[in-house]
């Protein structure tokens, strides 16, 4: 029996678990969300992740991991499990890319308030 609802239910769904209330709230999606649904469509245009991968991607995450990132965030970290999954990105080739980004945006920062 127990075999049977492992079957049957994943440990990420998370369907019919107790829960709190969903509070459904529309705002304007932030530019980097804007990016991130770009970044999808181009993925999806190149043949690079489609959008069965991405949803596959995102569940794999698992309940917690899920429920600790926003909509976006999920897709992002999706994003990057299956292209290190693939060999088209490494982990050290984002955390440099991301390192760079930190860097530009401390300056950028540092020379628009000087005396902060």
């Amino acid at each position: 029996m127990a075999s049977e609802l492992l079957v049957k239910k994943l440990p990420n769904d998370i369907g019919g678990d107790a829960s709190g209330k969903i509070e459904r709230v529309e705002h304007e999606l932030l530019p980097w969300e804007k990016r991130c649904h770009a970044l999808a469509d181009v993925l999806d245009f190149h043949k690079i992740i489609n959008t069965e991968e991405k949803r596959r991607g995102v569940a794999a995450l698992g309940s917690e991991m899920i429920g600790k990132l926003s909509y976006y965030e999920r897709w992002i970290v999706a994003f990057a499990n299956i292209l290190f999954q693939k060999g088209i990105l490494t982990p050290g080739a984002l955390a440099t890319k991301m390192a760079e980004l930190e860097a530009r945006y401390t300056s950028d920062v540092a020379r628009s308030h000087p005396n902060a």
